[in-house]
């Protein structure tokens, strides 16, 4: 005997009435989340949107040549923003070379991007230091650099963490190791990580820029 022909007519009207009850119960789910994502018209960043993010909306730091700069002057430049120092070993002259090949890789838009590092080592990053670091990389590149205070101050408007290490006679830094990206209008749009590429950074300075 076949055995779907034993079970009783009530259990089989059950089981074929329940799967249409539950497509009529998600139906409403699954059109509110494909019309959801038709109305979604944001940009696929590589990098982390924190748009609207309540923090990183100022900085103001003297540079290299003890000159006190604003992020409020560079509106109608994208700037890309980086805390590190000088003698890092691996992590800040990684992000530098970067920056470098994207404005490379960005051409004649390489005009539109400033690059700013802001130094957490201040004891020893020497106005004259700083400068000479940056140039190294791209004379249009800005080192900022403040007292201990003021350092303080910048890193934790923008969230970013820094330790001294000791290491022997010496010591080291550790950092966040995130770059921040701000529109031409001077607001702070994505945070871009470390392990990012240059063309990453560029496609998302690409959309930005078609905003």
């Amino acid at each position: 005997m076949n055995p779907s022909l034993s079970q009783p007519r009530s259990h089989t009207l059950r089981t074929s009435r329940s799967v249409p009850l539950r497509m009529a119960l998600l139906l409403p789910l699954l059109l509110t989340s494909l019309l959801s994502g038709c109305s979604d018209n944001k940009p696929a960043f590589k990098g982390v949107d924190i748009t609207g993010a309540n923090y990183g909306r100022s900085l103001q730091l003297p540079d290299s040549s003890g000159k006190l700069r604003s992020l409020d002057e560079f509106k109608g430049k994208f700037i890309l923003l980086f805390f590190g120092f000088t003698q890092c070993p691996d992590v800040c002259p990684t992000a530098l070379t970067r920056a470098q090949e994207i404005k490379q890789q960005l051409g004649k838009d390489g005009e539109r991007l400033q690059v700013i590092f802001v130094s957490v080592d201040p004891e020893r990053d020497t106005p004259e230091l700083l400068g000479n670091y940056l140039a190294a990389f791209d004379r249009s590149f800005i080192g900022l650099r403040g007292d201990a205070e003021q350092t303080r101050q910048a890193a934790a408007a923008f969230k970013v963490f820094y330790e001294k290490v000791p290491t022997g006679s010496s010591y080291t830094i550790n950092h966040t190791a995130m770059s921040y990206l701000f529109d031409a209008q001077g607001r702070l749009r994505l945070a871009l990580r470390h392990t990012q590429t240059a063309e990453e950074h560029v496609a998302d300075l690409r959309l930005l820029m078609r905003e």
